[in-house]
């Protein structure tokens, strides 16, 4: 993928399974939403992989273990193994490894997916701040997180001992609806110390290197429903992405997307995967996909026409990202939306 700006999305003439050898696939959002499957998931990835795409699950989600993972997609009706799965939790593990002795301990603030990784690099992980932990990690420990975790990573990190965290995400996905993510409780650590914790989860490199070194792919697909996380991560990586609009994205946000945030290919579900892209034309001073056109017109996107919603998304992707340049778009999309039922 070109690092210049994107204005609007691309075109394939293959189905995205066979365009591209591996799939990194998000998991919240995108597979499944609070433990159960997403419509369409199970049947579009059995397909994908059927015609020899390679399927890879890498999750900001530190909590579960990759075998834990790999269990509740088999259960779904997804065939997999641990080594399937790429977790945070696995990145930052690596990160922490690179910086502290061999067998060092690590103070975990977090689940049972950071001292599996954790121990698979070599390091010990420990309860209190009192162990002499040579680094501190945090991640996602689900609801039942004591408050007293985060005293005894600021009792460390006070002393001077370095932090690192699995990720940012402030939110996640439930079944409920949005909960609070590993970024919030992050966000309680950095104000009650002043310091900066190393990140290695989406979407920083740290992960997308852990992504690639794990699958060995040579030409991978990131597939996401998080404009900051799944498509800045591709951006940062240098390779093409799919949005997908399973989760916490929609349709005002993906439409105000500055460069970094706007992905190569744009669809509903999974089902993306299994089909071309169809071609986004400038025409008439607008952008044409299917039977909708899209436009800018004083402060507000217009769109005519009639088709199936994905290709109308992907019209006013071009409208509004053309008219934003390398900025962010701001015109009024509310009514244009909502012809697409969004």
């Amino acid at each position: 993928m070109s690092q210049s700006v994107r204005t609007r999305p691309d075109a394939s003439g293959q189905a995205l399974s066979e365009a591209y050898d591996t799939a990194l696939l998000d998991l919240d959002g995108v597979v499944y939403a609070g433990g159960g499957a997403i419509e369409h998931a199970v049947g579009s990835l059995g397909t994908a992989r059927a015609g020899g795409m390679r399927l890879a699950y890498v999750t900001n989600n530190a909590l579960r273990t990759p075998d834990a993972v790999a269990a509740h997609l088999t259960e779904l009706g997804i065939p997999a193994v641990a080594a399937d799965v790429i977790t945070s939790a696995q990145a930052v593990a690596r990160l922490i490894a690179e910086q502290v002795p061999a067998g060092a301990r690590v103070l975990v603030v977090g689940g049972e997916g950071l001292r599996v990784a954790l121990r698979e690099r070599g390091l010990e992980p420990v309860e209190s701040a009192d162990d002499d932990p040579a680094a501190v990690v945090q991640g996602f420990g689900g609801p039942e997180l004591p408050w007293g975790r985060f005293a005894e990573a600021c009792y460390a990190i006070a002393r001077g001992v370095p932090w690192f965290a699995s990720n940012t995400d402030l939110t996640i996905p439930s079944a409920r609806g949005i909960a609070p993510g590993n970024g919030a409780a992050v966000e309680v650590v950095r104000i009650a110390t002043g310091a900066e914790p190393q990140v290695a989860g989406k979407p920083l490199p740290p992960m997308h290197r852990e992504s690639i070194l794990r699958t060995g792919s040579r030409r991978p697909l990131v597939v996401g429903d998080r404009l900051d996380t799944d498509i800045e991560g591709a951006f940062n990586g240098g390779v093409d992405s799919l949005l997908v609009m399973t989760g916490v994205t929609d349709g005002a946000q993906l439409l105000a997307a500055p460069p970094q945030h706007r992905p190569t290919y744009v669809d509903v579900d999974l089902r993306g995967l299994l089909t071309g892209q169809p071609e986004v034309a400038a025409v008439d001073g607008g952008f044409r996909c299917g039977g909708w056109t899209a436009r800018a017109d004083g402060e507000r996107l217009e769109l005519d026409g009639d088709g199936s919603a994905p290709d109308g998304l992907r019209a006013l992707c071009a409208a509004a990202w053309t008219v934003a340049g390398d900025g962010v778009c701001g015109l009024d999309a509310g009514k244009a939306l909502a012809r697409l039922g969004m």
